[in-house]
């Protein structure tokens, strides 16, 4: 589908509000109702949202994709690992309907610092300089798709955000 290339902002706007609008959702049907989102004014840290959910504040880097997308890795800034729970949550989405789902996760648990991601290749810019060369971006990890863990449903997302423990931790066998 064409829209979906030459409407990519708006597309990812589309995901990250309807996302938004299942986290509240699962916060109004807990009765806490107690759901805080944040967006940061400059996107220089790696994260795209700060969710605040009883206590338990996620700086989350939203990645989306297509649900035939081929893509290995994502790109994460290592800054995300300095903030409070910092996390990646990579969101397949069907190119049709904009159903979300699966949803993959690359963080630790509520209150736990993300896993270290400096032993993952260092990124490099997608064009190159003048002279063809694709410079190196060092703040910018490539963290494999095999390090983040599935979820099919945006219940288990909320409670990994902010309630249950993780079955493992990310990146770990």
């Amino acid at each position: 589908m064409e829209q979906h290339y030459l409407k990519s902002s708006y597309r990812e706007k589309l995901i990250e509000h309807l996302f938004i609008g299942e986290l509240l959702k699962m916060s109004w049907a807990s009765g806490d109702c107690s759901l805080e989102i944040s967006k940061p004014e400059v996107d220089n840290q790696g994260y795209d949202l700060i969710a605040e959910e009883n206590g338990v504040i996620r700086h989350i880097q939203l990645k989306t994709a297509k649900l035939d997308a081929k893509a290995a890795y994502q790109k994460v800034h290592i800054a995300l690992a300095s903030k409070p729970s910092g996390c990646v949550l990579w969101i397949f989405f069907n190119e049709t309907s904009m159903q979300m789902g699966p949803f993959l996760f690359f963080g630790g648990k509520p209150g736990e610092k993300l896993p270290d991601i400096s032993q993952f290749k260092i990124a490099r810019h997608t064009k190159g300089n003048k002279d063809g060369v694709k410079a190196e971006r060092p703040d910018i990890r490539e963290v494999r798709k095999t390090a983040f863990v599935r979820y099919d449903s945006v219940e288990s997302i909320y409670n990994t955000l902010f309630y249950k423990q993780l079955d493992h931790v990310p990146g770990k066998s």
